[in-house]
């Protein structure tokens, strides 16, 4: 009968283990309290992602990107709205998440055109706050 004779692989080291997508979950109260109403919902239609028609309202949107607007007759809208945004987040570089990329002037293209004419923009200051 033979001998087997294994031999094993050096460990090879990878680098650092990726962040889990999940993990970017920022504070769901800021998005509540300041993402919502100043920077995707705000009185202003012409800077709002959810006021006109083939945006990003959930009944007639166009994109991934689509968004309960009745948060005030539905508890649940908030948080269903939450989960979907987060999917446009990158945590470990706020400033490239899409959320904020597409409707920013000059960064990437975006079907609504540009909403927010560069990074002085109240709306956006609002949303690199949520990133501490």
């Amino acid at each position: 009968m033979g001998l087997l004779h294994l031999t094993g692989c050096p460990t090879v080291d990878l680098g650092d283990t990726p962040a889990d997508p999940g993990v970017c979950r920022p504070d769901p109260m800021y998005y509540r309290d300041v993402i919502w109403p100043e920077f995707l919902s705000p009185a202003d239609t012409t800077k709002s992602c959810v006021a006109n028609s083939g945006c990003h309202a959930a009944g007639n949107g166009r994109s991934a990107l689509r968004l309960d607007t009745d948060v005030t007759g539905d508890p649940t809208a908030h948080d269903r709205n939450y989960n979907v945004v987060i999917r446009f987040l990158n945590c470990g570089t706020p400033d490239a998440s899409a959320l904020l990329t597409k409707p920013l002037a000059g960064v990437d293209p975006h079907g609504g055109d540009d909403i927010f004419p560069n990074t002085s923009d109240p709306a956006v200051t609002a949303f690199e706050g949520w990133f501490p």
